[in-house]
């Protein structure tokens, strides 16, 4: 299935157009934690304020499968 990862926040969309080919749910859910630990690991990422922001994983249809808020520790 193809998955697309925006981030979303509550007036700000930053979408993903090329999205990624995953076989399945979990491994949407792996690739958007890998995004989040790329995004943080980012020089820039301590001077982001990541509160309220979300990575959205969508469908091709546009159906949001999964949203993580970035505000908070993953593992």
């Amino acid at each position: 299935m193809h998955c697309y990862f925006h981030l979303v926040h509550t007036h700000e969309r930053i979408l993903d157009e090329t999205g990624i080919e995953v076989s399945d749910i979990e491994a949407a859910h792996y690739q958007a934690l890998k995004a989040i630990q790329e995004l943080r690991q980012d020089g820039e990422s301590d001077e982001i304020d990541w509160r309220g922001w979300q990575l959205e994983v969508v469908d091709e249809s546009g159906k949001i499968l999964l949203s993580i808020p970035l505000d908070t520790s993953q593992h």
